[in-house]
């Protein structure tokens, strides 16, 4: 019986030594680069301001984080079907148009021409909504107490509306989610951005921007938090669909803007 006893316990450290040099081997993962893809971001809102359109490609998987933009191309607006704004490049693969403020109903399509080939992307104006204000939520998870903001607004009944929400801290976007009317038509909304504020102190203040967006812009922003576990569990990786032809990455957003600040006190 001993010596049955000493030959499983030499089986079992072998078994550990084996596990542990497992543990030591090099796994070399081959990333071949996929072809450069061209990508568009721009909106109009409803704000009398500057529209601007960004216009780039995307870059190998080995090069550093960067906007890779794209000089030389053709950005025209077109706004129910007529007339022409023409955005000018300002610095490489940023374009913006003269100041003009957006109109709800109205339909944009956007014209961007670079290196030979035309991409196109419609996007109509939603009615806007007002954020009624922004109120403090805390919610305590296993003990521990964190503060949030809140948007609140009242949600047009009979409409179905898709709303982004852009919450900055000392300028930077901190915080981009979205959400639809599905299960609040017609109510009063309390909507909670799950951005901890515990770090921020007294005299701090955050800013949030509530956009009204059409149901393509919705799912492009839904889709992208998805990849990102924004909205739970990330999901496998893809590209959000988006609303440009020929293969296009990014978003054109034809949306209403509503913009308060909270103060931490």
């Amino acid at each position: 019986m001993k010596k049955m006893r000493l030959y499983r316990g030499w089986g079992l450290g072998l078994l550990i030594i084996c596990l542990f040099s497992a543990c030591e081997k090099v796994i070399e993962l081959k990333l071949d680069d996929a072809p450069a893809v061209v990508v568009i971001d721009g909106g109009v809102s409803d704000q009398n301001e500057i529209q601007r359109v960004k216009v780039s490609k995307t870059y190998n998987f080995t090069e550093p984080n960067k906007f890779n933009g794209l000089s030389g191309a053709k950005v025209v607006l077109a706004v129910d079907g007529a007339g022409a704004i023409v955005f000018n490049e300002v610095s490489p693969g940023i374009y913006q148009s003269i100041k003009f403020k957006g109109k709800s109903g109205s339909k944009y399509d956007l014209s961007v021409t670079v290196e030979g080939q035309t991409y196109k992307a419609s996007s109509t104006m939603p009615a806007r909504v007002p954020m009624d204000s922004l109120t403090f939520k805390s919610f305590t998870f296993f003990g521990e107490t964190k503060n949030y903001v809140a948007v609140n607004f009242r949600d047009p009944a009979g409409v179905a509306n898709q709303y982004r929400y852009i919450l900055k801290f000392k300028g930077v976007v901190e915080k981009d989610v979205v959400s639809e009317d599905r299960f609040d038509d017609g109510n009063k909304v309390t909507n909670v951005i799950f951005y901890e504020l515990n770090d921020l102190i007294k005299g701090d203040s955050v800013q949030v921007e509530i956009q009204c967006i059409d149901r393509n812009v919705y799912r492009y922003f839904y889709s992208l938090s998805q990849n990102t576990g924004g909205n739970g569990p990330p999901v496998a990786p893809a590209n959000p669909p988006s609303n440009f032809s020929n293969g296009a990455l990014g978003v054109f957003s034809a949306h209403t803007s509503s913009i308060r600040t909270a103060l931490i006190k």
